[in-house]
Order: C-alpha cells, then structure tokens, then sequence
C-alpha cells in the first residue's frame, strides 16, 4: 500500500526564509538543527553556516573503539599458521566470540548513534552514514565492522579513491563479498563485480569479460587471522588482462586506478550524492557541472559538497522538504531538537528494526534503497507515533518489520530481549532547552514559528487543528505540545 504524505506544489509557494535555508542546510548534510543554537538561523547566512559546518567536521576523527580484534587474546605468541588456524576453528571460541560480536554491535551502534546525535562534526557523521549506504557491508564479526566504520569516517570528507581503496582492501569488504575464495585456479567474481556495479560506474557499463578480468585481478587479495590485508602470491593469476579497453598484468591496486580513470566513475558518484542530499530528481545540467568537478578534483569529496551547499540552486524551492527521512535520520533529528536522556539505549536498537534500518545491518550489499520505500502504512503509523512515545513516556508496544533474513528466525527473541531491557518510560527531554529557541516570540507568532522551525514542507497545517489539540495551560505546555503534535504529522517525515 502506498502512502502518499502530502499534496507538494513548489509553484505555489514563496521564497524561502533565511531559516527554512539554514534548516534545509542542516537537514542534508547534517541531522537537522539542535536546540541550543536553533534560535540562531534566523540571523545566520547559510554561507556562515557552510563554513561552520566545514570548520567543524575538519577535526581529528575521534575513532569509535568498541571492540579489539578476538583472535589477540588467542593466538598471542602464536607463530605457526597450522596452530592459529586450529585455535581460531574451536567450536566453543568460535561460539564465544560470535556472541561477543553480537553484543558488540549492537555497542557500536548505539555509540555511533549518539555520535550523530552530539557530535559537533555533523557534516562528517552525515557524510559517513551514506557512505554507510554506499559500501554496505554486513558481517558478523564486531572488529572488522569497526575497522570499516573508521575508513569511512575518516576518509568521508577527504578522496573518494583513497576511501574506496581503503575499503576493497578491508577484511570486512573482503569476507562479504567473498574474495577470500578467489584464487587463481577457481576465481571468485562476486568482489569485481560488486566493485564496478556498486562502488564504482555502475551497471550497464561494463562488461562480463571485465568482471572476469577484474577478478582475476583481485585473486590473492585476502586478510590474516590479525584482520591485516594480505596478498596470497600463490593464489594470485599473474598473467596479462584486458580490462576496459587496456591490457597489462594488472593487479587489484591497478584496477581500481582504471576505475577511477574513468570519468562514468565520478558521474556514478556524484549522480548518487546529487539524488541523497539534493533531490531524487535529478537536475542534469547542474549534475553534469558536478560531476565534471568531482573529476577534475581528483575525486576530492569536500570540494564536491561545497559545490553542492553554496549554490543558489540548492536552495531553490523544489528541493526543500522533498525528501522522506530515512529512519535514522528520523531519530537522530528528534534527539537533536528534543535534547533527551533516554532510560535505555537499548530502545534506540527496537525502533531502528521496528522502522527498518539498522546500522551495520544493511539489507544486501546495494544498501538501504531509501526514498519511497521507507514508507508503507504500518510503518508511517509507527513514525507518527514516535514522539509522542518518547515525549510521554509511553511503554513501547511495537513490533518490528518480520526480516526473517535478517534477524533468522530469532525476531521475536531479540525484541523479547530488548523490551525486557526497558523499564517502563523511555526518555526523560529537557523542555527548558526547547523552550529557550522560543523565548523572545511574542505569544500570537508562536504557534507560527513553532511549526516554521519542526518542518520543512510548505503545505498547509491548519492552524485551527493545531489550536485544537494543543495545551494552552501555559506558554512552556503549549510549545511542548505544539512541538510533538508537529513531529506526529505526515509532513515531518520529510526534509
């Protein structure tokens, strides 16, 4: 069943407000505003704001460290391969740090969470998260998840060859996409493939004859029992390939060098980023400019984004409140204006499968589809639902999306676990901090600019229906009820 949210007519609407354009900012390449400095938008350039979002996010990534590498523990002094590979196979460790690892992930995602909640590097963390999207990977092992989480976080800003070198060359990527078994005398295509398809130029643009080369390429290409890249030289085809119109004994290094070579590469790219962070629908002269940068840059990221954040047309009305949230998005925008300490973190978990994405478990290696596909009926009624959820205290009675794949049969076990975990209310929100972006509105512009700064759409909410459900007792009640009433609307969905 397919949901329509809201009736969108840019041709009827008036120029954005300087705030609708710091918001619109802030929503696509960041988490959208947080309560402390929302009041500010109203004065500041979204030029300012560019180069304060930039400033910040130039930081020192400071790494999540969640987990250390379980085979450290175990085959510490342990020199023979014979004797690792033997320790590493015990069925009793092998059951042991599977579980570890499960408890470790769901650590490192609920750190990583709070991160795009709080941290001031919000350009990086947003950056991060579709690079997330881009090179899904979903692996059980906690440590190579954290190994690649710190590549993309620490190359999202910089060079996308250097990050997509750094990935193909990961254990996490590695094992995934099955590398570890190709060999010379049984290639493996699944890595070459996915690499053009996903990573690189996209379908359509290569052909089967490459993927074969390719993976010939990449035969050896392997990790140890340390997590450490290796190349297998026995496993390696060392003879000459023909990869998209060139020959040579090309390795894997080489073709990915011939990827990035190829303009189709940065075309894919940047088409991609164009339709995440500015519309779906894309606009092809402007793509075409970005793409012919992103190129020249030699792939530089922040030079692409730049382009992108201080054009007029980004700012243009028909890419304002167009795009669905995804649900992490979703929730880490609700965190950040609503400042909020939760009972259990725990929750955040639930309401990630509940809403269908969870971090570190995408649904295959093409990432979360995104758009249109985060909305059907059951799960906009959830999304309604949230903050009053979070902002009433309510007991959570959810049940997440049936992915038997995903969760393989024990759906109903982790959600048993994890309500478990939470004891009655969920979220304690600070209302001073929210009240302060409104403290110097007269009272008859309040409900006005109440929902100027929650949504981003200009369709219509009546007024009168507003007026209706909110709690007039007293200034601090009618802004807290204002405010969660908005986010309980179809509108907020979008940004």
């Amino acid at each position: 069943m397919e949901v329509q949210l809201i009736n969108y007519n840019p041709a009827s609407i008036m120029a954005a407000s300087n705030r609708l354009k710091n918001q619109h900012l802030l929503w696509r390449c960041a988490f959208g505003p947080m309560a402390e400095n929302s009041a500010d938008l109203d004065t500041m350039s979204p030029k300012n704001l560019w180069s304060l979002l930039l400033k910040t996010s130039a930081k020192p990534v400071d790494n999540i460290v969640v987990t250390k590498n379980p085979a450290d523990d175990y085959i510490m002094g342990m020199t023979d391969p014979a004797a690792i590979q033997k320790t590493l196979s015990n069925p009793e460790l092998r059951k042991k740090v599977r579980e570890q690892s499960r408890e470790d992930l769901k650590t490192m995602n609920i750190r990583w969470l709070n991160t795009m909640i709080n941290s001031e590097a919000q350009l990086r963390e947003k950056m991060s998260l579709f690079w997330h999207g881009h090179f899904a990977c979903r692996v059980q092992n906690s440590f190579f998840q954290q190994e690649l989480l710190q590549i993309i976080r620490s190359h999202a800003l910089g060079s996308f060859g250097d990050m997509l070198k750094a990935v193909s060359k990961s254990p996490a990527m590695l094992q995934f996409l099955n590398n570890q078994q190709n060999k010379k005398s049984s290639p493996n295509e699944n890595f070459a493939r996915e690499v053009m398809e996903l990573f690189t130029m996209g379908r359509g643009n290569y052909t089967e004859n490459d993927i074969k080369e390719a993976a010939r390429a990449f035969t050896g290409w392997s990790f140890n029992a340390k997590g450490e890249f290796v190349i297998r030289r026995n496993q390696h085809d060392d003879g000459n390939k023909t990869f998209l119109g060139k020959t040579g004994n090309f390795d894997g290094d080489d073709i990915l060098n011939i990827l990035l070579e190829n303009k189709q590469t940065a075309n894919y790219i940047s088409r991609k980023i164009y339709r995440y962070f500015v519309n779906e629908q894309v606009n092809e002269k402007n793509h075409q400019r970005l793409s012919d940068r992103f190129y020249t840059s030699n792939y530089d990221i922040a030079k692409l984004l730049e382009e992108i954040y201080t054009s007029d047309w980004f700012y243009d009305e028909q890419n304002i409140g167009t795009r669905i949230k995804s649900p992490v998005e979703l929730l880490v925008g609700i965190r950040r204006l609503l400042p909020m300490q939760l009972e259990n973190d725990q929750s955040q978990l639930l309401f990630q499968r509940a809403l269908g994405q969870i971090l570190f478990v995408p649904p295959n290696v093409a990432g979360w589809p995104g758009g249109k596909n985060w909305i059907d009926s059951s799960s906009l009624m959830l999304r309604l639902r949230i903050p009053q959820i979070l902002s009433a205290n309510d007991a959570l009675d959810i049940m997440p999306k049936a992915d038997d794949d995903i969760q393989m049969g024990q759906m109903e076990m982790a959600v048993k676990k994890i309500r478990s975990a939470i004891k009655g209310g969920t979220a304690t929100i600070d209302w001073v901090a929210v009240n302060k972006i409104f403290e110097k509105v007269q009272r008859e512009k309040l409900l006005e600019k109440i929902t100027g700064t929650v949504l981003q759409t200009k369709s219509q909410v009546s007024m009168n229906v507003l007026n209706t459900y909110v709690n007039t007792q007293s200034r601090e009640n009618f802004i807290k009820s204002a405010v969660v009433n908005l986010m309980a609307t179809p509108e907020y969905q979008l940004c």
